[in-house]
């Protein structure tokens, strides 16, 4: 039978460390069925050493395995399974730099603090490697996202039991927002009727024009926005929130994603510690400019550099920091235990993964003490802090969700071609001076301009006609499929979403919609109705842009499911192809930190054996692959048994982990396909498969728990040694035997 690939990603942290013990098992599984598995490393240290090979040997380099699935991703072949990879920041990046470099890879070093033109060009070339550089190239198409049919209903009937009530005495929790100055303010928005190539430029009130960037092709009907942060209101923002925060007695927290919104978020994250800390930067930033501390890392980065400064010194920034401890709000804290507070480092808080869990939590976040806390969280935009607002309210007036008995809220997510805020990185830039930031196209006719201060924060952003057609045509085919109504989150007051609006009620008459539950509101309006829905048991789809799409797939499946890992996505690619996501990966650190310490990995792969079944599907409906099908039918049937019977990982070590989990899931899938009568062949293949896999249970449990308690070795971090994690994931060479059985 002639082969169709599946691409299968290798990426960093957990689900890196599970594909060791998963993958072998569905390569032998698919063997001789006509359904390749293929894999592409797109982790963080292959991507570092494709993107600098000239120091290289030959047997050091790595192919470009992302560049090469872009491609892919724009070809109706595409077949990717895509699990999550580090989004980094500059602290990973320098680690992993340094990690490769011990390694003997000759990987230039990050010019932290650039001093040349040959410094700033090495800068450039990194930053190809920073935040999502991963999602970007490969969503090639609109996203679809939804709680699996399996996963929902062993999550109402198997609660999970993370959800704290909210005080009936009251919460001074809100969510704290600007009210002028920001990008939702100052956004500007146009449809370019034509194809043109544009620039931006700034013009100094005194000096020459400057080109920040060229050559951005846009095409025709291209709706184009252009904004503007103001520092001065964004720090005013700060400061008047921290002097609430102290009289109210409230924990503060910053919100932002300086992961995705790499080049902008990071400032506004600096311009934070700043004012939280102003009195001691102020006073010590000579020295702390001489020793290179850079507070858009957070104060860590501070903290970390300290040492570099004479004894003396060093103790007199230190309790200069301290009184600023003292004297301003409490701060949330990221790790009570080691004292990380919200502030320490930029990546540390994720808006889409922390407002959840600070509604989870009952609208607290932890304090000092190891202790919850009402919390003023500052969300500094309003395009996306009103919308969580409204869920704090919500909660405030009913009290906290029943995941016993809530509905759904999937989402069909605008991000093809790099749409929206996720694709302004290159055209995000910082005032050198006060002036104007324009856009021209070809013809040098200005299409959008802002008035603007030192420091500045001005973006530009893009999102493509084929994009938006392609979007709509997806929401109505859900909200058929599904049978729930879908709900667009547009905003008639955002310049943007007014564009998108007109755009939407345009299209919509292409596509049978008799029947159909079909509406538009803002995102409030849009929330509001949804928490009603959820309330009631009700199922809802939302709509929206890639960065409402971010912000909602985390939220709502954490509250419904516990975790956004046990989200199904899928992505129709524009030609045709597809691309299957496995769901976040925040917590993947911590679990690597637990294995490396004591041998048990509690990631759990469900996200994995979701995405596997539409990526079986999705072959056989391309290649007319019948097995494809039954492997696909044959492996839900085993989720399913892997639900109910609850064999998902526990945290503690001595109990079952991913591994133990994974060896569950293999037994039911054998035992699936041993138990099918459409393809006797495989029948008789895997019969004794499940025999042996259902016998050897004892032996098998007894070897994979032997593995777990001591230290595990693997080499590295961020480039481990690939044959220690295999051994390491592999530990029970009686169910090895079995495997590798299959593929003899």
């Amino acid at each position: 039978m002639p082969s169709a690939k599946i691409i299968w990603t290798r990426i960093d942290e957990a689900p890196a460390l599970a594909t060791h013990c998963l993958l072998p098992i569905v390569q032998a599984f698919t063997k001789g069925t006509g359904v390749e598995i293929e894999t592409a490393d797109i982790s963080l240290a292959a991507r570092i050493l494709a993107h600098f090979p000239e120091g290289l040997s030959e047997e050091q380099r790595m192919p470009d395995d992302l560049s090469r699935l872009g491609e892919l991703a724009k070809t109706p072949a595409a077949n990717i399974l895509k699990l999550p990879n580090i989004s980094a920041s500059v602290p990973q990046l320098m680690d992993a730099i340094a990690e490769l470099r011990a390694q003997g890879f000759d990987i230039p070093e990050f010019p932290e603090e650039p001093k040349t033109d040959a410094d700033e060009a090495l800068r450039t070339r990194f930053a190809a490697l920073l935040g999502s550089a991963v999602n970007p190239v490969l969503r090639e198409g609109n996203s679809d996202r939804r709680p699996a049919a399996a996963v929902k209903a062993f999550a109402q009937k198997h609660p999970h039991k993370m959800m704290k009530d909210w005080p009936e005495s009251g919460s001074q929790t809100r969510i704290a927002h600007m009210r002028g100055g920001d990008f939702f303010g100052s956004e500007r928005s146009l449809v370019v009727d034509a194809q043109t190539t544009a620039s931006i430029e700034f013009v100094p009130a005194d000096g020459e024009t400057t080109v920040l960037s060229d050559g951005i092709a846009i095409t025709a009907g291209e709706v184009i926005d252009a904004a503007v942060m103001s520092v001065t209101a964004l720090r005013a923002f700060y400061a008047e929130t921290m002097d609430e925060a102290r009289e109210k007695d409230a924990l503060l927290s910053l919100h932002l994603k300086a992961t995705m919104m790499k080049i902008s978020d990071p400032v506004m994250f600096g311009h934070a510690v700043w004012v939280y800390f102003a009195e001691a930067l102020e006073e010590h930033a000579e020295a702390l400019g001489e020793i290179g501390a850079n507070i858009n890392h957070g104060i860590a980065d501070v903290l970390e550099k300290l040492d570099r400064l004479p004894e003396e010194q060093r103790a007199k920034v230190e309790a200069a920091l301290e009184a600023c401890y003292e004297s301003g709000p409490a701060l949330a804290m990221v790790d009570s235990s080691k004292g990380i507070t919200n502030l320490h480092v930029s990546n540390n808080v994720i808006i889409d993964a922390s407002i959840p869990v600070l509604v989870r939590d009952g609208g607290r976040m932890w304090n000092r003490d190891d202790a919850l806390q009402d919390t003023i969280a500052m969300v500094p935009d309003r395009s996306y802090a009103t919308m969580y607002q409204a869920v704090i309210t919500n909660c405030q007036e009913h009290g906290q969700f029943d995941p016993a008995t809530m509905g759904s809220v999937a989402n069909v997510g605008l991000m093809a071609k790099k749409a929206e805020e996720y694709g302004s990185h290159d055209k995000t830039f910082f005032a050198p001076a006060a002036g104007t930031i324009r856009v021209l196209d070809a013809a040098g006719t200005t299409l959008l301009e802002h008035a603007v201060e030192t420091g500045d924060i001005f973006r530009m952003c893009q999102t493509q006609d084929i994009s938006i057609r392609d979007w709509v045509r997806l929401a109505v085919n859900r909200a058929r499929a599904s049978k729930s109504p879908v709900i667009f989150w547009l905003d008639a007051e955002r310049e943007h979403d007014a564009q998108l609006i007109n755009k939407v009620e345009a299209y919509l008459p292409d596509h049978d919609t008799a029947g159909l539950d079909i509406s538009i509101h803002n995102p409030v309006d849009a929330m509001n109705t949804s928490l009603e829905r959820i309330r009631r048991g009700e199922d809802t789809i939302a709509a929206t842009g890639n960065v409402l799409r971010d912000y909602l797939t985390d939220l709502f499946p954490i509250l419904e499911l516990g975790t956004s890992a046990r989200m199904l996505s899928i992505v129709p690619l524009l030609e045709g192809g597809g691309l299957f996501e496995t769901g976040a990966g925040g917590s993947a650190p911590k679990h690597v930190e637990q294995f490396r310490r004591e041998g048990h990995l509690r990631w759990d792969s469900l996200g994995e054996y979701c995405a596997l079944v539409p990526a079986l599907e999705h072959l056989s409906r391309t290649t007319d692959n019948p097995r494809a099908t039954l492997l696909a039918k044959t492996l839900d049937t085993a989720i399913g048994q892997y639900l109910e019977h609850a064999r998902y990982p526990s945290r503690k070590v001595g109990e079952i982990d991913n591994r133990g989990s994974t060896y569950y899931l293999t037994t039911y899938w054998a035992e699936a396909l041993a138990a099918q009568t459409t393809d006797t062949e495989l029948q008789s293949r895997f019969a004794p498969i499940a025999t042996a896999l259902q016998e050897a249970e004892p032996t098998i449990l007894a070897e994979l728990l032997a593995a777990q308690g001591p230290p595990v070795d693997l080499g590295g971090y961020f480039h481990p040694d690939q044959e220690a994690c295999a051994a390491a994931m592999r530990p029970s060479a009686t169910m090895n035997a079995i495997i590798d059985a299959l593929c003899e």
